[in-house]
């Protein structure tokens, strides 16, 4: 695999948005822990701060010294007090960070201009030189002495420093396990489309059999199961296929193998004989006759299919096409001794492709005289039926299988395999009356009953017009 092809496969494309997705993850964590967190802290201090303040302006002279005591003891703060007579008391002024307990001018300089500051409560942000880091200084008036409280705004302990230096480590290795993750779940995804794509590679080269696994992961499970129905499809449809080859080779092959023999026989035998040169010359006429007819279906199919065919509408009486078709008929009647009843309604006019419409008739006949039972007897009815007319041709046969009805409209679908030459037609008539039907848009089906024979059917509005 080249490399263009392996970065455009989804293999790669898989990994690489997983480990993207991952390191976009870490870099937001790394930006909450470094940035967003510093400034969280400082809003919260800041908050914590002014409720604090005025907490300690509010409260009594009594209960001054157990607010500052739970003040310290609840938030990360220490407190100077400096009294009415100059005296001092602290609270947590030792603490990590606190500037309040150390000898500094700076620290000293901020607290004298607080307390200079004509206001109740005033706060002073300032940098600690040692951490340097932000910090805030809070200034309450209580009579003639003054309070100071300070804290960090950012958090500057032990335990946070430690991390923060840990986190660098924690993404790089965080990132090295994104990517093993990302490896493991693009092969998880990615292994079922290799191997379905691999098997639809052989479904293509006529491996029809080849069937498509599921993996649980829905999308993949549907994808596998339509290419199943495909390669199920497709091997019917090859099967037809090799099925129509050796049906068509044989109705072309009976007749030429007729043709031939028969002209061989005028040649050396009977050409003296005018009675058996003409019964010989008889056989060579319909047997060419039949070729044409298997050609022309042949064409005529391949134009319906092919969205080639262009209908020539026009108005008719139904009924008096019906008649004329039925002539053609009479010469297997007395030879064959078939029977066929018709059941007309007089004055049918209905608006089609006459030309088509004649052969879709033509071609359910020659079907139902095909397939019908030992009694030779075939029915035709044309039904008013409201609005639409209905012509249905029913045979005595050995009726359809329920699972063989969807294909009995298909180019040579027989119910049995061993193919036999048919008493008229060509095989492709009912594949050629479904495909007419439908450029028309004309309702057509088949009612069949096992052993009793089948009845097929199509409808024709009585005022049903048709775009050319």
């Amino acid at each position: 695999m080249n490399i263009k092809k392996k970065i455009n496969s989804i293999n790669f494309k898989t990994l690489s948005y997983l480990v993207l997705f991952s390191v976009a993850i870490l870099l937001l964590f790394w930006l909450c822990q470094t940035i967003f967190s510093v400034i969280f802290y400082e809003r919260i201090q800041v908050k914590t701060m002014s409720n604090i303040s005025n907490r300690i302006y509010e409260s009594s002279k009594s209960e001054l010294d157990e607010v500052l005591e739970d003040i310290v003891y609840n938030n990360n703060v220490c407190i100077k007090y400096v009294m009415d007579n100059g005296l001092a008391k602290e609270y947590n002024t030792k603490g990590f960070g606190c500037l309040l307990g150390r000898n500094d001018t700076n620290i000293s300089a901020y607290m004298e201009e607080l307390k200079d500051s004509k206001e109740e409560i005033k706060a002073i942000k300032l940098i600690d030189p040692e951490y340097d880091s932000k910090a805030l200084l809070y200034g309450i008036k209580r009579g003639n002495g003054y309070i100071y409280v300070f804290t960090m705004l950012e958090d500057i302990n032990t335990t946070t420093m430690m991390m923060r230096g840990q986190l660098v480590y924690l993404v790089f290795i965080a990132i090295v396990l994104a990517v093993l993750i990302a490896f493991f779940i693009s092969k998880r995804i990615t292994k079922p489309i290799e191997e379905i794509t691999d098997k639809a590679k052989r479904l293509a080269d006529g491996e029809y059999d080849v069937k498509f696994n599921k993996n649980g992961i829905t999308e993949i499970d549907d994808l596998a199961d339509a290419l199943n129905y495909v390669g199920s499809e497709i091997g019917k449809t090859d099967e037809f296929r090799r099925d129509l080859m050796a049906n068509v080779s044989h109705d072309l092959k009976t007749p030429l193998t007729m043709i031939k023999a028969y002209s061989e026989m005028v040649r050396d035998i009977s050409y003296k004989n005018k009675k058996k040169r003409e019964e010989h010359l008889d056989i060579i006429i319909a047997e060419t006759d039949r070729l044409n007819v298997l050609v022309n279906d042949i064409l005529t199919l391949s134009k319906l299919q092919a969205n080639a065919e262009v209908l020539n509408i026009e108005e008719f009486d139904l009924d008096k096409e019906i008649n004329n078709i039925l002539k053609r008929y009479q010469i297997i009647k007395e030879t064959e001794n078939y029977i066929i009843n018709y059941e007309g309604v007089s004055n049918a006019i209905v608006r089609a492709d006459r030309v088509k419409i004649n052969q879709v008739i033509y071609n359910l006949i020659n079907n139902a005289i095909n397939y019908t039972g030992d009694d030779k007897t075939v029915n035709i009815r044309l039904i008013d039926k409201g609005n639409v007319y209905r012509i249905e041709v029913e045979d005595h046969g050995k009726g359809i299988d329920r699972a063989d009805i969807e294909h009995i409209w298909d180019k040579y679908y027989k119910q049995e395999k061993n193919h036999k030459r048919n008493v008229v037609g060509t095989g492709l008539g009912l594949s050629i009356v479904k495909n007419t039907l439908l450029i028309h848009g004309f309702k057509y089906g088949v009612n069949s009953e096992k052993k009793k024979g089948s009845t097929f059917y199509f409808e024709v509005d009585k005022t049903k017009s048709v775009n050319k």
